[in-house]
């Protein structure tokens, strides 16, 4: 049975050090590895992410993360990762990584995807460059991840999980105005989980979401937002070639 830990928005800002790190301590008892989905700052500044790095480290589990749009909003992704990763987390954009646990092996594909909205209501690379441009970017977060989950499909992983920020289904955005859907989710992404394969797709960032979903491939999706989810983390457990608890 892998245990798998996940939560994303956390929003993290400077009055916010140390609310979560009580729960994440306990991580060890109850879980193999923590999925961070994106949003962990409020404006993406340094100052938050060494908020957020504070909370993660050495919790005695892999922390896996990807970011969100919140933590690209001052421009400096990448120095936001680099402090992310100083305190022990991988995060990925259009990677993969696999970690270990009790002999089994996990493989985490992520990228923090993009919108563009769902198969009949999507938006299309059409007209504009800004809107082409639009598109586009979606479709390279969504090849990012089928080729990172593509890649763990030779690396002997005993479960495959899909980590994103937005949304792979219309399901788990359940509750969102229909009006902001395309900029929830893309169903690029579906389908990049369905060609490549995988046992778990994990995203947050639709607040007022749903929590169950699933690809029209049969792969569970589950919206770990913490306003959806109302807890530090929620964890999932996944039997080896069996269904999802």
């Amino acid at each position: 049975m892998i245990r798998i830990a996940a939560v994303g928005d956390i929003h993290m800002g400077p009055d916010s050090q140390g609310v979560l790190r009580p729960a994440f301590e306990t991580l060890p008892d109850c879980a193999d590895v923590l999925l961070l989905a994106g949003d962990l700052t409020r404006h993406g500044t340094a100052e938050e992410a060494r908020v957020v790095a504070r909370e993660i480290t050495d919790l005695g589990v892999p922390v896996v993360a990807v970011l969100g749009n919140h933590d690209h909003h001052d421009d400096r992704p990448q120095e936001v990762t680099a402090i992310l990763e100083d305190a022990g987390a991988r995060v990925l954009e259009g990677q993969a990584t696999v970690v270990a646990a009790d002999g089994s092996r996990i493989g985490v594909a992520g990228t923090k995807g993009f919108g563009g909205g769902f198969v009949g209501r999507s938006a299309g690379e059409f007209g504009e460059p800004l809107m082409k441009e639009f598109v586009r970017y979606s479709r390279r977060c969504a090849d990012g991840l089928r080729s990172a989950l593509e890649q763990l499909a030779g690396e002997d992983c005993d479960v495959r999980v899909a980590l994103t920020h937005f949304s792979p289904v219309p399901e788990t955005l359940a509750g969102e105005p229909l009006e902001i859907y395309p900029f929830l989710g893309s169903y690029l992404l579906a389908e990049a989980i369905d060609t490549a394969g995988a046992d778990l797709a994990v995203h947050g960032h639709a607040h007022a979401g749903t929590e169950h979903g699933m690809t029209s491939g049969g792969v569970r999706v589950r919206n770990v937002a913490q306003p959806v989810i109302g807890r530090a983390f929620h964890v999932y457990h996944v039997p080896v070639g069996a269904r999802l608890v």
